[in-house]
């Protein structure tokens, strides 16, 4: 599904059972919609501020059974109502975008692993409901594969991300590798860059590859269209360390000839004993 992002993720696509296109389609909407607010065009933080509380103004008429305002509410309320989706999920995400707009510095791997837990997790967490597998285990491996994928998007757009204004990479690592803000506005990869570079996506490969047997436990499409996510995933990072972390010149996209590599590799993930 486009919206005209370059997304490394299939999303809603032709692998999940059509009767769950339609929602995750919708879920997808909000989320894309919800974080072009906060981070695309040229309005004052405070204008993206107000319009993500009118979002959750939205989500406050479908929790109270009233009808919202606007049409992808309107159909967020259906999808939310018909599959008895947590709304607070919702505003996890909201929560998450807020942040994007006031917030541009991490001082922990902890703090922005707390951000993955409300820009991230809850996508994967709104798909186990949908599904019907929504069980501890398995939301605990969700969370390790959104989080880790919300990762392998900061490490990716380091560039992009520096030239809004941004820095995800933890500045406890940036201290750590010897690596300073200037030396990123600078796209210097010396001294400590690359092993900085080395040590995020090592950190973030163990991270993705803990949640993958939840990819090999759900059963048929919904399994296979997860496989292909977490593929992606480790696509890119491969990528990343193929050009030894310098993504200010070569930033690691997914290019046609990956999806079938990663078709073939999504298929040959040993199947684990099933959780859900």
């Amino acid at each position: 599904m486009s919206v005209g992002h370059y997304e490394n993720f299939p999303v809603a696509s032709l692998l999940l059972p059509k009767p769950l296109r339609l929602p995750v389609g919708v879920i997808y909407r909000f989320a894309r919609t919800a974080d072009d607010l906060a981070d695309e065009g040229d309005a004052p933080a405070a204008a993206r501020l107000t319009a993500l509380d009118a979002c959750r103004a939205e989500l406050d008429r479908i929790e109270a059974g009233a009808s919202p305002d606007t049409p992808l509410f309107v159909d967020l309320a259906g999808v939310i109502r018909a599959h008895r989706l947590p709304v607070a999920l919702f505003r996890d995400l909201l929560d998450a975008f807020s942040q994007d707009v006031v917030k541009h510095r991490y001082a922990t791997f902890a703090e922005v692993l707390d951000y993955c837990r409300r820009s991230a997790d809850p996508v994967g967490r709104l798909l186990l409901h949908l599904f019907g597998a929504a069980r501890p285990p398995n939301l605990a491996r969700s969370d390790a594969i959104c989080s880790a994928l919300q990762l392998v998007n900061f490490w990716q757009d380091l560039a992009v991300d520096w030239r809004k204004g941004r820095v995800y990479v933890p500045q406890e690592d940036l201290d750590r590798f010897g690596v300073s803000e200037a030396q990123l506005g600078a796209e210097d990869t010396g001294g400590g860059f690359r092993a900085l570079m080395r040590f995020e996506v090592a950190r973030t490969r163990a991270m993705l590859e803990s949640g993958a047997p939840l990819a090999t436990s759900l059963p048929g499409r919904v399994g296979l269209e997860l496989r292909m996510i977490v593929q992606g995933g480790l696509r890119i990072l491969d990528k990343l360390s193929a050009v030894d972390g310098d993504v200010f010149r070569h930033r690691p996209v997914l290019r046609a000839l990956d999806w079938p590599l990663m078709a073939v590799r999504a298929a040959a993930m040993r199947r684990a004993p099933r959780s859900a």
